[in-house]
């Protein structure tokens, strides 16, 4: 059963919305953002970032001229909206005003302020499921100008530090085409130690001792990537790439961004015309992904043998027999487990 109400302060983000089933829980802030400022198991480690102090505010000239004096951006951390592609001042909208929201069966819905200056009227809605460690994401962009705007959904889930980021590539026989697009920002260094390049996937590394930022993208065919911290998999799913999409930043369904602080894990929808009046609507399925939990529970542990028993003609499931007893995994879930 999913339990909400309204909590008075959450460190020092103020009043927040905890959307609760028993197993995992979520805070998003009402007094600014909104923001997923927490989520994570109940009682457990927190997967978004929500170390406010960590990131200093946006409040140039530049910035002030657009926006209005006395306005400034902070990154905040957690789950947010943004629009694509990235434009200084436009994206950085001031959202430090409170927020009205909706509460439902199953979860809320969240509504900023409309950003006049951009045309745009956000909201987030989230919606959790009974008993599992599942949650739903739900961003509405609506373009309130005058004329047609070109833009993306962007859903940055700025994640807590200290984990390494699984990102899977497309494996699909092209021939003599590429099966994959990459970008690279300027300032990434890509011999960098954080990043290991390789066949099936690229992993990103969090690591404080780094200052230097870097930035990828991708064009995932599967959807899914995996934030891994301690014990907890925070596994990220979203509407993979369309044939022939248009996507931003040379193709890119998938984004990430590190620093010394936080490890962005970014997702990005088509990027489309949309005309005054219309609504982008773009649903992301979160969740804590206990994919490493589980598979301890079940007994699959490091040095343990594991026995291959079938494998089902499409590849989905496959029986295997552990420590004398026989397992049905997820073709997802057995992927994670390195056989030598």
């Amino acid at each position: 059963m999913v339990s909400i109400k309204e909590i008075e302060s959450f460190k020092d983000y103020g009043r927040c919305i905890c959307v609760t089933n028993g197993v995992i829980e979520a805070y998003v802030t009402v007094d600014i953002g909104p923001r997923i400022i927490h989520f994570g198991y109940v009682d457990g480690q927190n997967m978004m970032c929500s170390n406010r102090k960590a990131f200093g505010p946006k409040d140039d000239k530049e910035f002030t001229d657009y926006f209005g004096e006395g306005k400034r951006w902070e990154n905040l951390g957690g789950h947010r909206i943004w629009l694509s592609p990235e434009s200084y001042p436009e994206t950085y909208y001031p959202d430090l005003e409170p927020v009205s929201y909706e509460i439902t069966d199953d979860g809320a819905v969240f509504t900023p302020n409309p950003e006049k200056e951009n045309g745009a009227a956000k909201s987030l809605e989230i919606k959790m499921d009974a008993d599992d460690a599942n949650m739903q994401v739900i961003m509405r962009v609506k373009n309130i100008s005058e004329k047609d705007k070109d833009f993306a959904v962007w859903g940055l889930s700025v994640s807590e530090k200290g984990g390494t980021l699984i990102i899977p590539m497309n494996t699909n026989d092209t021939g003599l085409l590429s099966n994959r697009i990459i970008s690279v920002w300027p300032y990434t260094d890509m011999s960098n130690d954080r990043i290991y390049w390789g066949k099936k996937y690229v992993t990103l590394r969090q690591d404080e001792k780094y200052e230097q930022p870097i930035k990828l993208g991708f064009d995932l065919n599967c959807g899914t990537v995996y934030y891994c911290l301690n014990d907890d998999i925070f596994c990220k799913s979203y509407d993979t790439n369309h044939p022939n999409g248009n996507y931003p930043d040379g193709g890119c369904s998938f984004e990430t961004y590190t620093n010394d602080s936080m490890i962005e894990v970014e997702s990005l929808s088509e990027l489309k015309t949309v005309k005054p009046g219309e609504t982008v609507t773009v649903t992301k399925l979160n969740g804590t992904g206990a994919v490493k939990r589980r598979i301890m529970d079940m007994g699959i542990t490091k040095g343990i043998p594991v026995y291959i028993r079938k494998v089902a003609p499409l590849g989905d499931p496959v029986e295997v027999t552990i420590r004398g007893y026989e397992l049905s995994l997820r073709k997802d879930d057995a992927q994670m487990v390195e056989v030598s």
